[in-house]
């Protein structure tokens, strides 16, 4: 009986190295699912504050339902939150402290470039975040952090925000 090529056994390629799970995210997927993380970290923070209902949690984010729906689950599209988006966020009079940190801590990370995103992306992204205190454009304060990719990078100091809970 002739072997053909159909009939030779040839393992899976997750059975013919490292199991799958125990193989390293490339960096770009790492920053991905930090990112999504974080954005989970939001949602949790809103249920912690008691905003259970996705109707009470989208107006405590000074939000429409749909982008609630997307930030309670964390697959919001590839680039993250935007800066009108997270500007909404920050000006709803119902925020929950607990909420409004993890925000600012959003921000930071993704200014630091922690999720990806050119030099000039990230500075355009910072540009067009509104401070309502003072109704001023934040500018971001250049304190030489690397980035995840080894660059430097633009850091928002937490002072323009305000104080951290």
């Amino acid at each position: 009986m002739e072997s053909h090529r159909s009939d030779v056994f040839r393992p899976s390629s997750a059975a013919r190295g490292q199991p799958r799970s125990q193989r390293p995210l490339p960096l770009t997927a790492r920053m991905k699912a930090r990112q999504s993380c974080k954005i989970r970290e939001l949602a949790e923070a809103l249920k912690s504050a008691g905003f259970l209902t996705l109707d009470d949690q989208a107006k405590a984010l000074g939000l429409s339902r749909s982008t609630a729906w997307t930030i309670r689950k964390a697959s919001h599209k590839a680039s993250g939150l935007s800066a009108s988006i997270i500007n909404r966020m920050l000006a709803a009079p119902e925020l929950p402290p607990l909420a409004r940190t993890k925000i600012l801590e959003y921000v930071e990370e993704k200014a630091a470039g922690l999720y990806g995103g050119s030099r000039s992306q990230r500075r355009k992204f910072a540009a067009h975040l509104i401070c309502r205190e003072t109704e001023s454009t934040l500018v971001p304060e250049h304190h030489k952090v690397a980035g995840a990719n080894g660059e430097t990078a633009w850091v928002i100091s937490e002072g323009r925000f305000g104080t951290r809970s």
